[in-house]
């Protein structure tokens, strides 16, 4: 399997050097998918890779942390989505990869983004799937965040079997638990920041500190109907913010349309046509 090795990592920090893997799958115009914060093999894009792969190549990087890459012992910081979009270009430019179609999920989404507003000229077009605008999402509060973090042991049967085969046996609960530690901190911030007379317009309490609508890329949004980890208003804070961006809303999808039964199909229709 293939690996980038880096010299160091902001994603990784104090760990040299970093081990990155990723999936190599397809050929023609690059396409990089970067996963969600439980990582790949819980919302993997097989049926995409199987209907798209002799068009489009495929580029799956496990963010160091996570699956095969480098493992590391500590929490995640605040301003992990910021460390993984400098990572992932650092792999790019490793892979020689200038300029790619970026279809990020959940955390991915973020990730993705940060990387369209860090480095648009590599950027060929976000697909931006269960995206994340807030930084505090009370909904998910106690019933996801807080649940997890305290008890990863007690996610599905199935979803434990597909975390250990990507993660390991020893260290799937920790990159669980460590993922839904960073986003209630995240929160703990952002009420911190609101409740602070002195900050009048509040920039962090969105995940890009008011910038997002600085994105000048094209932007799809593909958002399953159901999305537990959805706030009332967040999509619309993030189209208003981006007025250009063309919102596809997927029925029967939930947080990862792209690999649920019923909504698979859709989702590779929409990929499909945006490249």
């Amino acid at each position: 399997m293939p690996f980038v090795e880096l010299k160091t990592s902001p994603h990784a920090d104090g760990v040299s050097p970093v081990s990155i893997h990723y999936r190599d799958v397809g050929s023609g115009p690059p396409l990089v998918f970067l996963h969600g914060g439980w990582g790949y093999g819980v919302y993997p894009i097989d049926r995409q890779i199987d209907a798209l792969s002799s068009r489009v190549r495929f580029l799956i990087p496990n963010r160091s942390g996570h699956g095969r890459s480098t493992p590391f012992a500590g929490p995640l910081p605040l301003d992990f989505h910021r460390r993984a979009a400098e990572e992932t270009l650092l792999v790019l430019d490793a892979l020689g990869i200038e300029r790619a179609f970026f279809w990020g999920h959940s955390d991915g989404a973020v990730i993705a983004a940060l990387i369209g507003l860090r480095a648009p000229e590599r950027c060929q077009r976000l697909l931006l799937e269960a995206f994340h605008f807030y930084r505090n999402k009370p909904a998910s509060h106690q019933v996801f965040f807080q649940r997890f973090a305290d008890h990863p042991e007690e996610v599905g049967g199935k979803v434990q079997t597909l975390l250990a085969a990507d993660h390991g046996e020893e260290n799937w609960q920790h990159v669980v638990r460590r993922n839904c530690r960073v986003w209630l901190e995240l929160a703990a911030a952002a009420v911190a920041s609101n409740q602070d007379p002195s900050n009048q317009d509040r920039p962090n309490q969105d995940l890009y500190n008011g910038h997002l609508g600085e994105l000048r890329v094209p932007v799809t949004f593909m958002h399953g109907r159901g999305d537990p980890r959805t706030e009332p208003d967040e999509l619309e804070r993030a189209c208003a913010a981006l007025p250009r961006a063309e919102m596809r809303y997927v029925e029967t999808g939930r947080h990862s349309p792209h690999s649920e039964e019923a909504a698979s199909r859709e989702c590779t229709e929409i990929l499909s046509s945006l490249m």
